[in-house]
Formats: C-alpha cells, sequence, structure tokens
C-alpha cells in the first residue's frame, strides 16, 4: 500500500473516487460546499461526482463497480447509501465512527446521530458478501484546530464542532478538564485527519477487514494535553475542573434552559469521563510504515498565524 496518497476525510456532499492497489475507493461525505469544486482532489486523480444520498438508482449507478466505500455521512443519508453500496456488490464498507470503541457507548446515545442503526445494517449484509469494518482513532486533533474541526468539514452536523466546543478553548485561554472518580483527568486517544486518512489507505488492501481496527496518534491524559497547549501559548490556561457529579448537574441545567448545544458539549465531557475515546491497543499502528504527527507539533503548526502576540 502506497501510505503516502492518504485517504481524504473532510467531507462534502459527493462521492470522491480513487484507486488504491486494485481498489476501486468511493468516500462518501456531505456539508455545506457540495457544488464548490475540489482541485486538490481532482488534482490527486480523485473524480468528484456531486450526488443525492435519498436517489437510491443514482446511488447505485455511481457506485458501480466500486469495492470500498468510506463514508463520512450519517443518519438516513448513511443508511440509504449502505443499502446501494450491497446491491451494487460492494465488497467492503467503512462507516462514520472514527472515535472510540462502539461497545461503550450507551444504547440511548445523545451522540449517535444514527451510527448504531448503521452498524445494525452492516451486521446484516457482513454474512452476505460486504465486510465491515469500524476505524477507531479517538478525538480527532481537528477538534482543537483554529474554527475547531467545522474549518477542515469535519463533524459538520455534529453541533459540536466549532472552536473551544471540547475541552481547549486556546484562543481564549480556557480548558474544561472531566475528571474520573479515581480525581485523575481522563485520558483519551488522539489522531490527526491527515494521520487517519493514510492509516486507513494502509488498511483498504488487507486480504480481509476485521470488525474493528484502532489507531492512535497519541494517548494521554487531558491534564497533559491542556499543558501542552499552555506551553504553545506561553501562559497558563484558565481551568475549570469537573467529574460526573458536575457535569450530571450542568446537564440538567442546561436541559432547563433548553441549550442544546450547551447540553451535547457537556455529554461529550461526560462521554470523555466514561472513558469512551480512550483504548489501548492501536493494532493498526503496527501496520503502517510511518509515524503520526505528535499532537503538539500539530497543534504548534495549526496555530502558526492565528494569534496575537502576547
Amino acid at each position: 500500500m502506497n501510505t503516502s496518497s492518504p485517504i481524504q476525510l473532510s467531507s462534502a456532499q459527493s462521492l470522491w473516487f480513487g484507486a488504491a492497489d486494485t481498489m476501486r475507493v468511493a468516500i462518501a461525505g456531505s456539508g455545506a460546499d457540495r457544488n464548490q469544486p475540489k482541485p486538490h482532489l481532482s488534482a490527486r486523480g480523485w473524480q468528484v461526482v456531486v450526488t443525492d444520498y435519498s436517489n437510491g438508482p443514482g446511488l447505485e449507478f455511481n457506485l458501480a463497480g466500486v469495492n470500498v466505500v468510506i463514508s463520512t455521512i450519517s443518519g438516513a443519508s448513511q443508511l440509504n447509501l449502505i443499502d446501494a453500496a450491497f446491491r451494487v456488490g460492494v465488497r467492503r464498507f467503512a462507516p462514520a465512527e472514527f472515535e472510540g470503541p462502539p461497545s461503550l457507548r450507551p444504547a440511548q446515545d445523545a451522540l449517535d446521530r444514527g451510527r448504531r442503526s448503521a452498524l445494525e445494517r452492516l451486521h446484516q449484509y457482513q454474512p452476505r458478501g460486504m465486510q465491515y469494518c469500524v476505524f477507531m482513532c479517538g478525538i480527532f486533533y481537528e477538534r482543537f484546530a483554529p474554527g475547531g474541526m467545522i474549518a477542515s468539514n469535519i463533524g459538520r452536523k455534529s453541533g459540536i464542532s466549532g472552536e473551544g466546543d471540547y475541552v481547549l478553548n486556546t484562543r481564549h485561554l480556557k480548558a474544561h478538564i472531566p475528571h474520573g472518580s479515581d480525581g485523575r483527568s481522563a485520558t483519551v486517544c488522539i489522531t490527526s485527519a491527515q494521520d487517519v486518512g493514510r492509516f486507513v489507505a494502509a488498511a483498504v488492501g488487507m486480504p480481509q477487514w476485521p470488525s474493528e481496527l484502532r489507531m492512535c496518534g497519541e494517548r494521554m491524559n487531558l491534564s497533559d494535553l491542556v499543558r501542552i497547549a499552555e506551553v504553545m501559548r506561553g501562559r497558563p490556561f484558565e481551568r475549570a475542573d469537573h467529574n460526573l457529579e458536575s457535569l450530571d448537574s450542568s446537564l440538567r441545567l442546561a436541559q432547563v434552559s433548553q441549550d442544546m448545544q450547551g447540553q451535547l458539549r457537556i455529554i461529550a465531557l461526560i462521554a470523555t469521563t466514561e472513558g469512551r475515546y480512550d483504548f489501548t491497543e492501536a493494532d493498526l499502528n503496527g501496520m503502517v510504515d510511518f509515524r503520526p504527527t505528535r499532537f503538539q507539533d500539530w497543534l504548534r503548526t495549526a496555530w502558526s498565524g492565528h494569534l496575537t502576540p502576547l
């Protein structure tokens, strides 16, 4: 596998077609920029096709001859994509996961966005010839980028993809740090979107896909993550420490005030406290020939030119 040509994980309302080894790969995305050209993809040999995920026959036409589908969409659109992929004989499907282990999610998950239904559908199709794999990377570095994940067209519909929506507000020197019952700050796996693309590209040509593959740029507790941001800014952050009790209390207040975005932010911190973005066996890391970008290096590069001197 040529891991120097990473799969692009940012989103657009289109299907992107490219080749990896002998596989024809389609990447499905959705976003506000669906009618904008993608010269950076075309220059790498990707074919970009604007599509309508509610149009089953149109999806089947576009997916004809595709071996692998990698999804970055959710909800009904992803279910339609899964159905169309199965009908035209797609061999492998990677659903829009790219977080922590699905087994750690509760049955009633406010952050689900249709992922449970997608996995149930894929489980039905697996014995009938379409393999699927959940790629886990923990938290994207891009959550901590200028503009947040949405600046990279990631997580546009999640409600918590903006700058400062999760743990760090680098621009304003603030941090919300959830702690476990042992008093220690929560631990997370974090990976850059570019490296996730490289990991996934390396996995496309595997002889068989397992149901899960894990990758990790770095695994660290959130106190250390905040400390890296403090060093980069050259100033201490205003830290707000949380435990499950305080987060539950804050969630109730957000519910009473009908603050939906506030609820999502708090639920994401609760999920972090519960270890939903943490794992230890990053099996894909041992299958590639590159070293993932370190968070401190990525953060300094990402914020270069975006901050006024202190």
